[in-house]
């Protein structure tokens, strides 16, 4: 990972937990204010945005180091590591707020001090907002799946609060007594959907999931533009962290020297870091028609092409 991105991935994260720690304060004083279950929900959320920033701010420090001896590969899967850990976090919210919105359904508390729920809110959708909008900058440029869930967090931030303020004027204005406890379930559902959601792409990169077909495509018809190859196969694809990786097989003609192979491999790899500048290739090449692999990874995929 360049100086940039990673310098970059380390402001986004420690102006999240900036503005996490923000909001718990704001928050816990709404809460304890107000007895409200959607606001507890949303100030649950936050403390464990709180935590899970920290871990994010972990996950883009390591990810961040260059590659070692241990690690040849650098360490673009600390970011994957990251999200999973804060994918946990909100799995556990969830299910907490839940629990405590039934009791609340069950024992019928009512909320209180609404205006200075609503308030509390309106500041947190302001603050959120401003972070969202650094932390999209941020995963432009850079890419990083543990600012990218961050940045879930803090987008279902903002429908939390706006549920909050929902609940808290339907329960004391509208005299809409279950509103809250309500509000509060939705959320819980919300929540357990979006870890869901977030949890698939770390899952991906950890199992070393292939390229999304889209970008596989574009990456072989970059590859079928160069006359030299005669074919191509046993082609594989990940991503660790902000990182691509690559490798495949080529058919040159068996009867090119050595020097000249890996000249054709060089060219080869300088057209595509051209369309594909962050990709790490490896290219093996093979003399025409010889296949030392089975099944789909002994086609050539430039056939059709």
């Amino acid at each position: 990972m360049s100086g940039d991105h990673a310098g970059l991935n380390r402001s986004a994260a420690l102006a999240s937990i900036s503005m996490a720690s923000l909001l718990v304060l704001v928050k816990g004083y709404g809460a304890w204010t107000t007895g409200s279950t959607a606001m507890l929900g949303s100030l649950a959320d936050t403390a464990l945005d709180l935590v899970a920033s920290v871990a994010t701010l972990a996950g883009v420090w390591v990810a961040g180091q260059p590659a070692d001896d241990n690690h040849r590969f650098g360490h673009g899967k600390a970011e994957a590591l990251s999200a999973l850990f804060q994918v946990v976090l909100i799995g556990v919210s969830a299910i907490g707020l839940g629990v405590h919105a039934v009791q609340q359904l069950v024992s019928g508390e009512r909320t209180a001090a609404a205006t200075d729920g609503i308030v509390v809110s309106v500041i947190a959708i302001v603050g959120t907002l401003a972070l969202l909008a650094w932390q999209k900058h941020v995963i432009a440029r850079t890419r990083s799946l543990a600012i990218a869930t961050d940045h879930l967090h803090y987008q279902s931030d903002l429908i939390l609060n706006v549920a909050v303020i929902a609940a808290l004027a339907l329960d004391t204005y509208a005299g809409f007594t279950r509103a809250d406890p309500l509000f509060g379930l939705g959320i819980a559902l919300w929540l357990g959907w979006g870890a869901w959601s977030a949890s698939q792409q770390a899952i991906e990169q950890l199992m070393d999931h292939e390229w999304p077909e889209e970008k596989k495509a574009r990456f072989i018809k970059t590859l079928a533009r160069h006359p030299e190859l005669r074919g191509v196969h046993d082609l594989r694809t990940r991503t660790s962290g902000n990182r691509d990786f690559v490798q495949f097989h080529v058919w040159v003609d068996g009867k090119m020297t050595i020097t000249q192979a890996h000249d054709v491999m060089d060219e080869i790899e300088a057209k595509l870091k051209l369309e594909f500048p962050d990709v790490e290739i490896l290219i093996h090449p093979d003399p025409e028609g010889h296949v030392d692999e089975h099944g789909v990874m002994a086609e050539d995929i430039l056939k059709d092409a």
